[in-house]
C-alpha cells in the first residue's frame, strides 16, 4: 500500500508550488471580468459578408470605441464589448458599421450599469462566503463526537480554498492569454468545485 501520510511532505510541497503559481497568475493576469461583473454593453452582430476582425477593430477605434473588445465567433459573427451604450449610441454604432461593412443583423444586446455590476459582484462574494461558513459548521457538527471537531471543519475549508485557488489561477491564465472572461456560470462552477472538494475531504476524513 502506498504510504500517503508518510510522504505528506512532498504532497504539501506540490500543493504549495501549485498555490504559489496560482497566486502569481492572479496577481499578474487577474481575472477578465465578463459583462455581468463590469459596467458596459455587449452587442452580438452578424454581417452578411465576411468581415476582417482587424478592420472592425480599426473602424470601432475611429468611432471612439478604442477600448472595445471584439470576439470573432465565425463567419461574419462578432461579439462586441464596449463601454455602456446610452441613448442612440447603439443605433449610431450599428448605422456606422452598416455604412462600412454592409448589412448586419443584431442577434443579442445586453447592457449592465455600474450599480448592477457592483451588486452582482457583491452577491457572488456573499454566496461563496456563506457557502464556506455553512460547510465549516456542517462538518464541525458531523464530526461532533470526535476530539476537536472544529479542526475537521477547518481542514475542509483549507482544502476547498486550495482547490478554488487552483481553478482561479487556471482561469486567470486563460483570461490573460486567450481572453476568456468569467461570468455568473463561472461562480456556479466555483461552487461546484467547492462542493466536490468538501465531499472528497469528508470521504478522506472518514476513511482516515
Amino acid at each position: 500500500m502506498f504510504d500517503i501520510v508518510g510522504k505528506r511532505f512532498w504532497f504539501f510541497l506540490i500543493s504549495g508550488v501549485v498555490i504559489l503559481i496560482a497566486i502569481i497568475c492572479l496577481v499578474t493576469f487577474g481575472l477578465k471580468l465578463g459583462i455581468e461583473f463590469s459596467k458596459g454593453s455587449m452587442l452580438t452582430v452578424s454581417f452578411e459578408k465576411e468581415v476582417d476582425q482587424d478592420e472592425l477593430t480599426q473602424e470601432l477605434a475611429s468611432l471612439g470605441y478604442t477600448n472595445a473588445i471584439i470576439q470573432h465567433t465565425g463567419g461574419g459573427d462578432f461579439i462586441i464589448r464596449t463601454h455602456k451604450l446610452i441613448g442612440d449610441d447603439k443605433t449610431n454604432l450599428e448605422d456606422a458599421l452598416v455604412d462600412k461593412f454592409g448589412h448586419l443583423s443584431e442577434t443579442e444586446f445586453n447592457s449592465v450599469s455600474p450599480m448592477i455590476a457592483a451588486e452582482t459582484t457583491q452577491n457572488a462574494a456573499i454566496a461563496v462566503a456563506v457557502a464556506a461558513v455553512g460547510i465549516l459548521l456542517y462538518i464541525t457538527w458531523a464530526f461532533r463526537r470526535m476530539p476537536k471537531p472544529f479542526h475537521y471543519g477547518t481542514c475542509a475549508i483549507v482544502a476547498l480554498l486550495h482547490d478554488a485557488l487552483v481553478a482561479l489561477g487556471v482561469f486567470s491564465i486563460l483570461g490573460g492569454i486567450l481572453g476568456w472572461e468569467i461570468n455568473l456560470m463561472f461562480i456556479t462552477g466555483i461552487l461546484a468545485v467547492i462542493g466536490y472538494s468538501v465531499n472528497n475531504t469528508v470521504v478522506v476524513l472518514i476513511e482516515y
